[in-house]
């Protein structure tokens, strides 16, 4: 255990420079259940809740309809453009054919779609940060649930670091996807509210 801690301080005093690597390194022994994003170099760090996992759920297995499981992803770091962005979000789908890079990370170019389920302590990142990494990083598809207000807010067609369209769809509502990358609609009837 010492010699880990020597060679923590070694490697953080070998150079100025910050990496995301380093940053996930520091936080290997994060208990199940936790989420953790590092949005702008800030971590963070979040326990499931019920509400959120069930949404979750909810648009995996629909997302499992049209997609097999190994282009669907949930809470796996994905990292972003922009200064120290490693995101782990709620639902990410994958283009066909992608690979990992050579540190063993999904490419966020390689992004087709991403759901993030709005938790009250991080919900501002989604709205704000993420939106903008996610459009820099031209993901043509962001959806936004929110059991708060009861609302999805779907952004596409993203161009110059903003999305282009965006529209907002109340939980009862189908979320029409037929003219993106995802090629579905989602049904948000069994979305619970908190």
């Amino acid at each position: 255990m010492t010699v880990m801690a020597i060679d923590r301080i070694e490697m953080a005093d070998s150079s100025d420079e910050l990496t995301l690597d380093m940053m996930f390194e520091w936080l290997e022994n994060v208990p199940e259940g936790i989420k953790v994003e590092i949005v702008e170099g800030n971590i963070f760090m979040s326990p499931q809740r019920d509400t959120q996992w069930d949404i979750t759920l909810d648009v995996v297995e629909q997302l499992r309809t049209q997609y097999p499981r190994k282009r669907i992803k949930s809470d796996v770091r994905i990292d972003y453009p922009g200064y120290l962005n490693g995101f782990a979000t709620d639902v990410t789908l994958i283009a066909e054919g992608a690979v990992k890079n050579s540190r063993g990370l999904w490419r966020h170019e390689d992004v087709e779609f991403v759901a993030e389920v709005i938790s009250k302590r991080t919900g501002a990142n989604d709205y704000g940060l993420k939106k903008g990494a996610y459009a820099t990083a031209e993901v043509p598809v962001y959806l936004i649930i929110d059991p708060y207000t009861g609302r999805c807010h779907l952004f596409t067609e993203p161009k110059d670091g903003a999305y282009v369209n965006e529209r907002t769809v109340s939980f009862g509502d189908e979320v029409d996807l037929t003219n993106t990358a995802v090629d579905l609609t989602l049904k948000t009837d069994e979305f619970p509210r908190d």
